[in-house]
């Protein structure tokens, strides 16, 4: 063992792991390093890694970067000090966290980046279509407002999947955009996807423009929160369509309630679930290209080819909220929160 693994091994009680899995010999341990365990979403990730990993016999460890990107990369060499067979990783800065990729290839372990992009050839991708994310959410938008000012909340400037949704976006938008149809009176992206953050960016194009604004198109639930709160705010929530992603228990509610259009809903039981197999597969000694459904993929703004897995979303709207209540996804009670009984069809 190298000195600085001894010495990350040795502070790895301060930095906050968190262990899951029998006390018994694993077949394997796999390390997650997760950028900001806060966040909803991610609970819901976890809970299925640890069952697929369980299932398989390997133990699960992980850490949270708490949105440091310099915390990310110690967790990373962390997690591999503490004898990871494979890492799954869910970049915070997907070029600061490059290096300790890097460190974990150079000793033999596989690893997944895990929903956002780490572009490196030696790492397997997985995730959802986020383009098609991307155009599911104008579409929902589009649909209801096909004319006015528009707003992009975009997500972190710092991860490449920003700028996927919104090459998806534009992809349903630009031909309105160049007809003069729709006017873009605000764009801005949200540091570290925060809704604080996005809310404060609403607010700013808000009174920039005087409240004139018919639609926005937010890249996820967390920055559609934000938006919906900095409309509430000026009592116009409701009243213009907003977009998200990632089927929110709070952003299905927004549905239900009318302020928010769409949550486009990217299952990640099937995420989670899918990673650890990978991980497990890989442990075992598949190659990446032997991993079922993979493909080879050049997409990231360095043209380097990944075997990758791209899983499908689907649009949640007012018109299909049975589809995440039916999937045991969200409750009908939560979803229903505050709904008048037969506004809605999945509220009766």
């Amino acid at each position: 063992m190298s000195p600085i693994k001894r010495a990350l091994l040795g502070t790895a009680a301060v930095i906050g792991f968190s262990v899951a899995g029998t006390a018994v010999a694993s077949a394997c341990t796999v390390g997650v390093s997760w950028s900001n365990f806060q966040e909803e979403r991610w609970k819901t990730d976890e809970a299925a890694i640890v069952e697929a990993l369980e299932a398989a016999g390997c133990e699960y460890i992980s850490a949270d970067a708490q949105s440091s990107p310099a915390k990310q990369l110690a967790d990373v060499e962390t997690l591999i000090a503490r004898g990871s067979d494979a890492l799954i990783v869910l970049a915070q800065d997907n070029e600061a966290v490059i290096p300790a990729v890097e460190a974990a290839v150079a000793e033999g372990i596989p690893v997944i980046a895990y929903d956002r992009l780490i572009e490196h050839p030696d790492a397997f991708y997985i995730t959802f279509d986020n383009i098609e994310v991307g155009r599911m959410q104008a579409r929902a938008v589009f649909e209801i407002q096909p004319t006015g000012n528009y707003v992009f909340i975009k997500g972190s400037s710092a991860d490449p999947n920003a700028d996927f949704l919104h090459s998806g976006q534009l992809e349903v938008l630009q031909a309105a955009i160049d007809a003069g149809d729709i006017a873009v009176v605000g764009e801005a992206y949200t540091d570290a996807w925060l809704p604080e953050n996005a809310q404060r960016n609403m607010e700013q194009i808000l009174t920039a423009n005087d409240n004139d604004v018919d639609a926005v198109v937010a890249s996820n639930d967390g920055t559609a929160g934000g938006v919906v709160a900095a409309l509430t705010a000026q009592g116009m929530e409701g009243a213009i369509p907003v977009s998200g992603q990632d089927g929110d228990h709070a952003a299905l509610n927004r549905v239900a309630l009318g302020t928010q259009t769409v949550s486009v809903w990217k299952d990640a039981r099937d995420l989670g679930s899918s990673a650890a197999t990978i991980a497990a597969e890989l442990v075992a000694g598949a190659s990446m290209s032997d991993i079922d459904g993979a493909i080879v993929w050049d997409g990231g703004s360095r043209g380097i080819a990944m075997n990758a897995i791209f899983l499908a979303p689907q649009p949640i709207t007012q018109e299909n909220l049975s589809l995440v209540i039916d999937a045991g996804w969200v409750s009908q009670e939560v979803v229903c929160q505050g709904v008048d009984a037969g506004s809605v069809a999945a509220c009766p």
